[in-house]
């Protein structure tokens, strides 16, 4: 898994989230660097559980499709006898 890159827009939008759940919900002030870093730290210590179950979320609605599709094959085969 390559590391978690967020375009500079995207940062920003997310810091001003962060910054606002810190006043809103914990009655704190946090700065942009300091939301930068909390950014990184669950980028780097969660985001690997997301990437994870997405891949399984992945798998499973890929062999969902497959079982759907052989199916459908079965469904066209012409009768032999």
């Amino acid at each position: 898994m390559t590391d978690i890159r967020l375009s500079k827009e995207d940062t920003a939008r997310i810091v001003a989230k962060i910054k606002d759940y810190f006043v809103d919900e914990l009655d704190q002030d946090i700065g942009g660097f300091e939301a930068e870093f909390l950014i990184d730290f669950f980028a780097k210590e969660i985001g690997p559980h997301f990437y994870n179950q997405g891949l399984a979320d992945a798998q499973t609605l890929f062999n969902e499709k497959a079982e759907e599709l052989t199916y459908q094959i079965h469904e066209l085969e012409k009768p032999t006898s």
